[in-house]
């Protein structure tokens, strides 16, 4: 199983209330249609704060990296993707192994 753990920074301008319903009211619909994707959790701060560096931190699920690389490289990943990109301002991904120790 691969995670990508992508941190985001909202758009200028936008609320942090604006942004947690934008992530998960319309862009999960964009996200529920990427082919290979597993699961999908969105984690945003309860409390807007300018020293959070990121103002989410989602989690997305694989089998296996073949299958990322044809998520991303498909027309419902790019289309996803082109959407997260019109509503932030950075972002970082991270490719990991989970490794559950508790």
């Amino acid at each position: 199983m691969i995670k990508v753990l992508s941190m985001m920074k909202r758009k200028d301008g936008m609320t942090l209330d604006e942004f947690r319903h934008w992530l998960t009211r319309e862009h999960v619909k964009l996200s529920r249609e990427i082919p290979g994707l597993e699961r999908f959790v969105v984690n945003v701060p309860d409390v807007d704060s300018p020293e959070n560096p990121f103002d989410a931190v989602n989690e997305l699920y694989f089998k296996d990296e073949a299958a990322m690389k044809a998520a991303f490289g498909s027309p419902e990943g790019q289309a996803s993707g082109a959407d997260a990109l019109a509503n932030i301002s950075g972002r970082s991904r991270l490719v990991t192994t989970e490794y559950k120790l508790i």
